[in-house]
């Protein structure tokens, strides 16, 4: 695996203690926890981490500009939402923290279901939320990349607008990379055109080879005026000193969910997304799929990235990252709980594993 992959985690940013299994400590959103996370990302090899967002959780920007300001290298994936923010308002927020952290934003766009009335929002169909989200994608970069910008889009309008403070070009980096998630047909045709990361949850090697192929062609069909889509794994990888020892803790973490009707885990079974969809019917193939990719997690409660498990030694692990990163992902966010303890281990025993 060369080292043009890159590798983040994930910092569940949640009201609520004990996320899919993590350690339920007192103050585990305080800013100290928090930090303290952060900083072991960049002690242990980390490049960064997924903060996740949703109304009812901690607002996912001011707690990104937090830990950039207590950190030196630590690079914040802010998972945001169109409708939560207006183009022009995120642009510049983004731009500065941007700005003050020396270049260490990137930007995870979602368009996923939200509590919309509670803030104000509001949407139509499918078609509709991701012509919106198409749109703000396209803003933003032109904000970020041009100066007077003026648009009368369907969903957004703006006349004479320039951010300051200017993002700060760096290499091939022109601004914050955007990565998207979502599986439908909708959310691929915005993928193929404006994301710069395509996410993927944890599927099977052959359905992430398909949707690498697939994107690959609508970007060429869509007329893609950007540099080529990259694409990167949203997963769960619990690793263990050796195989025996991780499938044994899988299978007791699993047995718990089972017993509690999936607890904290399901933070994703509400939604009926396409891509969430996929991977809760994976199970019917099978437990276990390829070499190590658990399903049964999606059969009591696990949602999103804790819906399937890559399980094993640092080295099975290793191996079957390897796999993915052989089809085209070249950005991989980890994460396994307690958080802070895998941030560690999987840091120390897993990623020089993936760098050799």
């Amino acid at each position: 695996m060369t080292n043009s992959s890159e590798f983040l985690w994930y910092i569940p940013n949640d009201i609520k203690a004990g996320h899919r299994g993590d350690s339920a400590i007192v103050d585990h959103n305080s800013l100290e926890t928090l930090t303290e996370h952060a900083q072991a990302l960049e002690d242990h090899g980390w490049k960064g981490a997924l903060i996740g967002t949703g109304w009812g959780r901690p607002d996912t920007f001011t707690v990104a500009t937090a830990l950039a300001a207590r950190t030196k290298t630590f690079e914040p994936l802010i998972a945001i939402r169109p409708g939560y923010w207006r183009p022009a308002n995120f642009a510049s927020a983004a731009a500065t923290l941007d700005h003050l952290s020396g270049g260490r934003v990137r930007v995870n766009i979602v368009s996923g279901q939200d509590n919309l009335a509670a803030y104000g929002d509001s949407e139509g169909d499918q078609a509709h939320r991701y012509a919106r989200t198409k749109e703000f994608m396209r803003l933003v970069r032109r904000l970020w990349t041009e100066e007077n910008v003026t648009s009368a889009g369907e969903h957004f309008r703006l006349e004479g607008s320039t951010v300051q403070p200017r993002i700060a070009g760096n290499g091939n980096r022109r601004h914050p990379k955007l990565y998207f998630g979502g599986a439908s047909e909708a959310a691929e045709k915005v993928a193929a055109t404006e994301a710069d990361v395509q996410l993927f949850w944890g599927e099977p090697l052959d359905g992430v080879r398909e949707r690498i192929d697939r994107l690959k062609r609508l970007s060429r069909d869509l007329d893609r005026d950007l540099a080529p889509l990259e694409f990167g794994l949203r997963i769960t990888t619990l690793v263990r000193e050796t195989r025996e020892e991780a499938w044994a803790d899988a299978e007791k973490k699993v047995a718990a969910m089972a017993a509690n009707q999936g607890g904290s885990w399901q933070d994703h079974r509400g939604s009926v997304a396409v891509g969430q969809r996929r991977l809760l019917e994976l199970h019917e193939r099978g437990d276990v799929l390829d070499d190590n990719l658990y399903t049964a997690p999606g059969k009591f409660g696990g949602g999103g990235a804790g819906t399937t498990w890559l399980v094993g030694s640092a080295e099975d692990v290793a191996s079957s990252l390897r796999k993915y990163r052989e089809l085209g992902i070249t950005h991989f966010v980890l994460s396994d709980t307690p958080y802070l303890a895998e941030i560690k281990r999987q840091g120390d025993k897993l990623l020089p594993l993936l760098r050799g």
